[in-house]
């Protein structure tokens, strides 16, 4: 009998904001800026000396010369202290939606840094948590009526999430109250749109009836942090965490995922042809030119499931290119830029920061944002069809042209494993004729074999 509340509230919803509703079934569209981004996640309590808005503006020239476009802020509100984990608290239990953790600064120190990171040409998105709040968030208080209750009548979180309560979404006015807050921070500071975390814990209806309304302010950009197909028909971009735990799958079945080792898993056996198989599948069961967000780490990875470098070993050059040069959209997090190995504290502050010196994992990053902006080939929402697969004997072996109506290409060979790997190519080859190696700036040539772990990213002359 769990349907019919469900049911009844999709209905209410509905019946409450019927403008939205109607919006919704508009075609979505993507903000021009989002096809060539590379996303930066900002860890502010742990990624720069002074933790907090000022000193991350600071860096925002030196993420700008890294080739940064959208800075996505991990949550900035005020942290809930009833049944607080840590001394700091988790950033996803939220006590005040419409105010700035002091921890961080204050409102006009987030509207400084919006307009700052404007002034040089970024964008800047919130990490908005609304699926649930913290425990002494004033809705407990004041409207109760907007969560979840169990048998017992009492609010609980979802999962292990002991620190926080999970909002009732069968009710209108937790709708409203919702998408007013998501309204509030584009009005009052001017943000460029959300990363919306669990998003497919929260109704799809609620998702499909906010949006419009954000994009009647101005365009926004609007990421799922979530891997569900109907969450694509109004945000711009999800996770691709398929891709993610397949990387995951393949660095372990070569042996070089150390934390996978550490932990015990029992990951599945995976190759590189697997990756080619997966992104067919999501080609048919998601929306067209939906739009995935690659990645080597983030903020959950980092502090949960082990640093790039424990994960991928030796491979972790060829999965960084891979998240840049594949079907979607490229994120970074706080370290990587400068290969910061260290998994942070998240309920903590941690001792352990990032020495942002310019090193050659920074040129190596610096060169893939580059390769980003200047080839509209890998455009985020470019899918199969915009993908030659070249075939060969090697099940180890990624190779493919992605390809568009400008004439510009980008080749991609790399050898996902720990051997050296022959190419013999069942069928075509993709011809090296006025192509250079991007790394290495020299002519393309056809490679008889790939050492462990090689890549190879060929470009028009």
């Amino acid at each position: 009998m769990k349907f019919k509340p469900v049911v009844a509230g999709v209905l209410l919803a509905s019946l409450m904001i019927p403008a939205v509703s109607a919006a919704a079934s508009q075609p979505k569209t993507n903000p021009e800026w989002i096809e060539n981004a590379v996303i930066y996640e900002a860890n502010l309590r742990q990624g720069t000396a002074e933790r907090n808005l000022k000193g991350l503006q600071k860096r925002l020239p030196q993420l700008k010369d890294l080739g940064v476009d959208i800075i996505w802020l991990m949550p900035i509100h005020p942290i809930s202290e009833k049944n607080r984990k840590g001394s700091l608290g988790s950033y996803y239990a939220v006590k005040d939606y419409k105010s700035v953790n002091p921890e961080f600064g204050t409102m006009e120190d987030l509207k400084e840094f919006v307009r700052t990171a404007h002034s040089l040409g970024m964008k800047v998105i919130l990490d908005e948590v609304c699926n649930h709040t913290g425990c002494d968030n004033a809705w407990v208080a004041e409207n109760p009526d907007y969560y979840v209750k169990n048998e017992k009548g009492e609010m609980s979180g979802p999962f292990d999430w002991t620190d926080t309560y999970k909002l009732d979404y069968g009710n209108p006015a937790t709708c409203q109250a919702m998408a007013d807050v998501l309204k509030f921070w584009i009005t009052e500071a001017d943000i460029d749109g959300y990363r919306c975390d669990v998003a497919g814990e929260v109704p799809t209806f609620f998702w499909e009836g906010v949006i419009p309304e954000l994009n009647a302010i101005k365009p926004v950009f609007m990421l799922a942090e979530a891997s569900k197909p109907e969450l694509l028909n109004s945000f711009n971009a999800d996770y691709a965490w398929p891709m993610k735990d397949l990387f995951n799958d393949i660095s372990a079945t070569q042996g070089e995922n150390a934390y996978a080792v550490a932990q015990k898993q029992n990951r599945k056996a995976a190759r590189a042809v697997d990756i080619v198989e997966l992104i067919a599948r999501q080609d048919k069961e998601y929306p067209k030119g939906s739009i995935h967000m690659n990645m080597v780490t983030n903020h959950d990875l980092n502090s949960w499931e082990g640093t790039e470098f424990e994960r991928y070993g030796k491979g972790l050059g060829a999965f960084a290119v891979l998240s840049y040069t594949l079907p979607g959209m490229p994120m970074m997090y706080t370290g990587q830029e400068v290969g910061f190995n260290h998994a942070f504290e998240f309920f903590e502050l941690d001792p352990s920061q990032p020495d942002y010196t310019h090193n050659q994992i920074t040129s190596f990053y610096e060169m893939l944002n580059a390769l980003k902006h200047n080839h509209s080939a890998l455009n985020a929402s470019g899918q199969m069809d915009s993908m030659q697969v070249w075939q060969t004997t090697s099940p180890d072996v990624l190779a493919f042209t992605r390809s568009d109506a400008s004439g510009d290409a980008v080749t991609v060979l790399v050898n996902l494993s720990a051997g050296e790997n022959m190419i013999t190519f069942t069928d075509q080859a993709p011809s090296a004729d006025s192509k250079i190696n991007y790394f290495t700036g020299a002519p393309a040539e056809l490679p008889n074999h790939l050492g462990p772990w090689e890549f190879q990213v060929w470009v028009n002359e």
